[in-house]
């Protein structure tokens, strides 16, 4: 059973738990962000303490809700769980919260005046993710990244309380090259999950058929299309690049090291010479620490501007 099946013995719907303090609740919430494995620390040590507690309830909402598409195998039962998940949000919304994340998440609502759009939307793509396993063309691909990532930044911007609309198109682009950068990093692991996320229309331009995986992933081509996949979403990330500024000082650092993040998964692949096929890459823990004090060098000591350069949005 792994760590996430044993949170949704305790804490699911068939689970009975006391409602928790307010405390209690954004303990738990920072002890679940502090075990889950992501590519990045959600947060860092330039965070600002007093919102430790208001990302970890964020985090673990989203966590959750993706731990219940990617971690039951049963679709139906999946579906089912996401359902539950949802009344939860509504009763959060409109009467009370008892699920521990829910119960800190009202607060962090309250706080910052966050709207249920972002969080609504995150569970329609991973309702997706249990209903449909490819994608025909890239513009498919970036609809249903608009509900699985897009999201995230704009829930990030209402606890930085810097949300614009202009803040938007940067931070859209941002999530987008994100998730792009996780789904080329996890082909296989996706493919064993059952899902294609490379559009069918990709392979077809590089000779080869969605059909043949995993046989064609052997192919030279394969590593071609893997490329060209890279260098999409490399794309979006420069071009996102102008959203640190839009943030407050002392959150910078933390969304330059979202940035370069996806960056440096997008590097590590070049340096498997696009075969994540066989080769899962994996940023080591010191090159995160390089990464974090290199971006709190160029923001506080050189003052480097970001997105200082114009770059092409990948069609």
């Amino acid at each position: 059973m792994t760590p996430f099946l044993y949170q949704l013995v305790n804490y699911g719907p068939q689970a009975s738990w006391q409602t928790p303090s307010t405390k209690d609740a954004y303990a738990y919430c920072q002890d679940f962000t502090a075990s889950s494995y992501e590519n990045f620390s959600v947060i860092s040590w330039f965070l600002p303490t007093e919102l430790h507690p208001h990302f970890a309830a964020i985090y673990s909402y989203c966590r959750w809700a993706d731990n219940l598409a990617d971690e039951i195998a049963d679709d139906a039962e999946g579906l089912t769980l996401l359902a539950w998940w949802e009344e939860q949000l509504e009763s959060c919304y409109q009467q009370e919260a008892h699920h521990p994340v829910f119960v800190a998440l009202k607060r962090t609502i309250h706080e910052f005046k966050i709207p249920i759009t972002p969080l609504r939307n995150l569970l329609i793509a991973f309702r997706q993710d249990k209903t449909k396993k490819r994608y025909a063309t890239y513009r498919d691909l970036l609809a249903y990244c608009r509900n699985s990532a897009d999201p995230v930044g704009r829930l990030v911007m209402y606890l930085g309380r810097c949300y614009t609309p202009e803040a938007v198109v940067y931070s859209d682009r941002i999530c987008t090259g994100l998730q792009l950068a996780n789904f080329w990093q996890d082909v296989r692991r996706d493919f064993e999950m059952g899902r294609i996320y490379i559009p069918a229309e990709d392979f077809q331009q590089f000779g080869l058929s969605i059909d043949d995986m995993p046989k064609c992933a052997e192919d030279d081509a394969f590593q071609q299309l893997i490329e060209y996949q890279v260098r999409r979403a490399d794309q979006l990330l420069a071009a996102g690049e102008p959203i640190v500024d839009y943030f407050p000082s002392n959150l910078k650092v933390d969304i330059a090291l979202f940035v370069r993040g996806g960056q440096a998964i997008l590097k590590q692949i070049r340096q498997h010479e696009f075969d994540t096929w066989n080769h899962r890459p994996k940023v080591s823990k010191a090159t995160k620490a390089k990464l974090l004090m290199r971006s709190w060098w160029d923001i506080h000591v050189r003052k480097k501007p970001f997105g200082s350069h114009a770059y092409e949005v990948p069609a």
